[in-house]
């Protein structure tokens, strides 16, 4: 295994200092695990859409107004 250093503004750690029984490698491992998986899911999903970025973008923003609708008032 390979080491690698992230740098973290000094009150994130402190807030991960009160928590000393985390294994902080560990979620931070499996975080970029998920974010990795996330982003070879939209390359191959990409890699076989034939939509062009104009149609994304009309399609997210009609979903975006029906889940508007859905949502009750606050």
């Amino acid at each position: 295994m390979v080491n690698v250093t992230l740098s973290i503004p000094s009150e994130l750690k402190h807030k991960m200092d009160s928590f000393a029984e985390i294994n902080w490698s560990a979620v931070a491992r499996e975080a970029i695990n998920e974010k990795i998986a996330d982003l070879e899911f939209i390359k191959k999903f990409k890699s076989k859409s034939t939509l062009t970025e104009e149609d994304a973008i009309r399609l997210g923003r009609e979903l975006n107004k029906k889940l508007a609708k859905r949502r009750p008032p606050a």
